[in-house]
């Protein structure tokens, strides 16, 4: 099984998640380090529908410029698209797909139900 991890190492959460993925026998994992490697808004709209999340609910809010860019209250979905592809610090993580689904592990375990 293929599974790409949208991945921040200095993430705790993100950390603990990949190392599920590399210890998952038959599981090849494509790490995409997205603060350099930044998400484009088809690839955001596209992970964010078959998670089942909205962008405000994918937006990261604590460590990030959400309020400073006026996101927190009232923001529309294309503007927080927006500032997520500018800024991909804003997007909480991380985002695993599989071919079984994409998940926001947050917590890490829940990378399991998509394994």
């Amino acid at each position: 099984m293929q599974a790409t991890i949208w991945h921040n190492p200095d993430c705790g959460t993100s950390r603990k998640t990949l190392a599920i993925l590399q210890e998952t026998p038959g599981v090849t994992v494509e790490v995409i380090e997205y603060r350099k490697q930044p998400f484009s808004r088809p690839k955001l709209e596209q992970l964010f529908h078959d998670a089942g999340l909205t962008p405000r609910e994918a937006l990261r809010t604590r460590g990030s410029p959400a309020e400073e860019l006026g996101l927190l209250e009232g923001a529309p979905a294309d503007r927080i698209l927006d500032f997520m592809v500018e800024h991909p610090i804003l997007v909480e993580r991380p985002f695993v797909e599989t071919d079984k689904g994409v998940r926001l592990c947050r917590p890490q375990e829940k990378v399991r139900e998509i394994l």
